[in-house]
């Protein structure tokens, strides 16, 4: 009887776990995204980038599709997957094309503002207010951000940076929706995920084919290997692992689980990128993952309180 008990008890929590497991794979795999867009966005365009990247996803998944024998979308499932394909676009063109103009580490830790954005537009979506603190730590978060983008000394945040930021919206819009549109319903993870693949590779193919095919003649070995790294990691497992882990957890424990990217990001800046942070900078990046985390642990108890 008592370990009929504990299986029990610990089943729910163990799945529970599991998906935050995913979540954290998830950040690992875009912190690194980073140092390999700017690399690959120094050699091509970002649209042609972009097109090898999603073509790669969207072939990786076609075959997944295939073999699993999955059924053809409903046409709400068509609407919801060629609209999650448009947001995902945008974020990955404003994060690449911002990288390509600032540092690696300064990207992966400017979108982890994410972290603090999800739960406030989920807030505004149930009219259920978080608590102050979780301001506060917003704040924090924010002046760490002006403090990282001040290099060693205080000035305008440059365009990368901006885009960052603005990638950072928008994903928070894409996180709170795609909660939204497939928590409790039926729709294949992987018909979704290969329609977001689709749309993003007809988008970026069609900006700059001339580009894409300059790129395909003169890419390296280590340029495919970013371009695959880009494509089957950044893409096929983390958009399958994200859409499969907010079916079964919040939309902001989801961004906030995901929001240990920037650790990723400045570790594989720092130590594969020879990227530097300064004593202002690495204040500025101590205040963000404090904010940010601190804000976690604020909308994780709250959501406990109130759910």
């Amino acid at each position: 009887m008592t370990s009929v008990l504990t299986r029990r008890t610990l089943l729910p929590h163990l799945g529970r776990y599991r998906v935050d497991l995913v979540l954290l794979l998830v950040a690992l795999v875009w912190g690194g995204s980073y140092l390999s867009a700017k690399m690959l966005t120094e050699q091509a365009s970002v649209s042609a980038v972009l097109a090898l990247r999603f073509l790669v996803a969207a072939l990786a998944l076609v075959i997944v599709w295939v073999v699993r024998r999955e059924r053809l979308p409903t046409r709400r499932a068509l609407g919801v997957g060629l609209l999650l394909g448009v947001t995902q676009a945008s974020i990955l063109w404003l994060e690449t094309q911002g990288v390509a103009f600032t540092s690696a580490t300064n990207a992966g830790l400017i979108i982890s503002l994410t972290i603090i954005m999800t739960p406030v537009l989920e807030s505004v979506a149930a009219r259920r207010w978080l608590p102050r603190p979780f301001f506060v730590a917003a704040v924090l978060a924010v002046v760490g951000v002006a403090l990282l983008v001040s290099g060693n000394g205080f000035a305008q945040p440059n365009v990368g940076d901006l885009l960052i930021l603005a990638a950072a919206v928008v994903r928070s819009l894409h996180v709170t929706m795609m909660g939204h549109l497939v928590r409790g319903r039926s729709d294949s993870t992987i018909t979704l995920t290969l329609l977001q693949a689709l749309v993003g590779a007809a988008v970026f193919t069609a900006f700059d084919l001339p580009g894409l095919v300059t790129a395909v003649t003169t890419f390296n070995l280590a340029a495919w290997i970013g371009v695959f790294y880009l494509g089957l990691a950044c893409s096929v497992f983390a958009f399958l692992a994200q859409m499969w882990a907010i079916r079964r957890t919040s939309a902001a424990r989801a961004s906030l689980l995901m929001g240990t990217e920037p650790i990723w990001a400045v570790l594989v800046g720092v130590s594969l990128g020879s990227e530097t942070l300064g004593l202002i900078g690495a204040a500025g990046a101590a205040l963000i993952i404090v904010g940010t985390f601190w804000g976690q642990r604020i909308e994780a108890s709250h959501r406990l309180r109130v759910g």
